[in-house]
């Protein structure tokens, strides 16, 4: 017999940029290639045009805004859920979640959707954050992340703790794939200092915790070996790192590194930085929950030397164990980087568990098993 059509709500405060945003996306696109409605509510922003054309619903509400006037979206949201009588109502940001589950649970037993919640990072431990855990299934994007909420918030049952890895579309992402001839001769009109050199990477936002100084370090003592090596840190600044980006390029000057190291600023076309790159590196100083540019520079088939710990550390071991490094070990990841520069035809292929159709699988996977069992609703 066919599957009957299932309606899921995700819900997120905002449709602006970042991991959590594309997630959302990916999930809703994938539902309606398989026949289901997928219904985004948030308060909107530039990827909401790229949702509706990708098939899903939006429903606008600024249900993530910090504000005592927000609860006023109970009500309205209980309204919304007896209306649309979704099969399965799916959390991924604290404020929202804390208005979704109050109008969910005033709900009758019987005609509440199934609850479902993203444990997306390592939110601070109390009551506020504790809201993640409230799903019938709660969904994790690694297996640092089971741990942490198993130790964090002993109160929730580990059964229910589904790891989900983030996966990447290896139809774009392949060690096939190359940057243009028309965008690299407009990436060496805006950065000829990188012609003909063997980009090392560190992309990120600007923060004291993505290991900057670390970097320098390695391409400091990496070029005294090697010749032709240029550092990039791709990645902006927000208004609150200013001035961290401004002692981070003191630094570079006091180094001497202004010839070795660039900033690119805020970039949207880093799959072609990457692709023409000879080494991604991941030096965040505390651990990631998962650490999505390391599977994407792997899947390019572009080497990675990470700091080992946290989900970076999950995917260095299934797919990429050589580039391993211990935390703050900066002088092993220069050796592991000088290595890395002189072996030929290095061979690394994203394995299933890290990719797109298995990510968006597992979890359509995760709301019929959790359709298929008699939970009583609490």
């Amino acid at each position: 017999m066919p599957t009957k059509p299932l309606t899921i709500i995700q819900v997120l405060p905002e449709l602006n940029s970042g991991g959590v945003e594309k997630g959302t996306l990916e999930i809703g696109q994938y539902l309606s290639q398989q026949g289901h409605r997928s219904i985004v509510v948030s308060a909107g922003g530039p990827m909401v045009r790229k949702l509706l054309e990708q098939g899903s619903e939006h429903i606008q509400a600024n249900i993530g805004t910090k504000s005592l006037m927000t609860l006023k979206y109970i009500p309205w949201f209980r309204a919304l859920l007896l209306a649309i009588k979704p099969d399965i109502l799916h959390l991924r940001s604290r404020l929202p979640a804390w208005i979704c589950y109050l109008a969910w649970k005033s709900l009758p037993k019987a005609s509440r959707p199934r609850l479902v919640t993203t444990f997306h990072g390592q939110h601070s431990v109390n009551r506020y954050s504790a809201i993640m855990t409230c799903g019938e299934r709660v969904i994790t994007v690694s297996d640092f992340m089971r741990d942490y909420i198993v130790h964090a918030f002993p109160q929730v049952d580990s059964s229910k703790i589904r790891v989900i890895y983030r996966g990447v579309d290896t139809r774009l992402y392949n060690p096939d794939y190359h940057a243009d001839k028309q965008w690299l001769e407009q990436w060496h009109q805006q950065f000829p200092q990188t012609k003909n050199k063997k980009l090392l990477i560190l992309p990120g936002r600007i923060s004291r915790r993505k290991g900057i100084e670390d970097f320098l370090n390695i391409v400091a003592e990496a070029s005294r070996l090697t010749p032709n090596i240029h550092g990039l840190v791709v990645g902006g600044a927000s208004s609150l790192k200013t001035a961290y980006l401004e002692e981070v390029k003191a630094l570079v000057t006091s180094k001497g590194l202004d010839q070795l190291i660039t900033f690119t600023g805020q970039r949207d076309d880093l799959r072609n930085i990457m692709s023409v790159s000879s080494i991604l590196l991941s030096l965040s100083q505390k651990p990631e929950a998962f650490g999505r540019t390391v599977t994407e520079a792997l899947s390019l088939g572009i080497p990675v030397v990470a700091y080992d710990h946290g989900g970076v550390s999950e995917q260095l071991r299934q797919l990429f164990p050589a580039g391993s490094v211990p935390l703050s070990d900066y002088k092993l990841a220069t050796q592991r980087v000088l290595e890395t520069l002189q072996q030929k035809n290095v061979k690394i292929a994203n394995n299933r568990c890290y990719t797109l159709s298995s990510m968006c699988s597992e979890t359509l996977n995760t709301y019929k098993d959790l359709l298929a069992l008699n939970i009583n609703n609490t």
